[in-house]
């Protein structure tokens, strides 16, 4: 019986999700090709599944466009404990499509990221080879972006495996 009772419980919560769409008319309106031109600068943190901040990081961002293809270039500098002066780099090629899609891809991404921006956010997944010991897995990412002001905006993506979220990143992300 407990079980019966569970079904209409998680039906009701899966339909209370968010989507993109839901962003519709939000100020400021988010012009991805805007924001990622020039340089920007980002700080942010990695959070393992029970919270626990395992890295720290500052990305240095150089965007440039020609028509609606674009390249960002990110820098990453990890700061503090075992990984402190640590660099890496990944370079996005970016493309938008119509009604507010964006397409990415980096070396490290498996197959194409895709999103869409709406209002003020843009929500767009994909999946990522990060390394672990000597080898690498791959994981997905779900990545929300809310302009909050023309020359800032704040990033969340859960992490998962297997279909289980096992970490979070979060960043501020502003124009210089």
């Amino acid at each position: 019986m407990r079980h019966l009772l569970m079904v209409p419980l998680l039906m009701l919560l899966l339909s209370c999700s968010v989507s993109v769409e839901d962003y519709e008319g939000i100020e400021p309106q988010f012009d991805f090709k805007r924001f990622f031109n020039g340089e920007l600068v980002a700080y942010g943190i990695v959070q393992d599944y029970s919270g626990m901040v395992t890295r720290r990081f500052k990305v240095d961002m150089q965007g440039s466009w020609e028509g609606n293809k674009g390249i960002l270039d990110e820098q990453f500098y990890y700061l503090g404990g075992e990984q402190d002066g640590e660099q890496s780099t990944r370079v996005w090629y970016l493309e938008l499509g119509e009604n507010g899609k964006v397409f990415g891809r980096a070396d490290d991404v498996v197959g194409q990221a895709e999103g869409k921006v709406v209002g003020n956010a843009l929500h767009w997944q994909y999946s990522l080879r990060i390394p672990y010991g000597d080898d690498t897995i791959t994981v997905a990412l779900d990545d929300w972006m809310f302009l909050v002001t023309e020359t800032r905006l704040i990033n969340r993506t859960a992490i998962d495996k297997f279909g289980v979220e096992v970490g979070e990143i979060t960043l501020v992300i502003e124009k210089r």
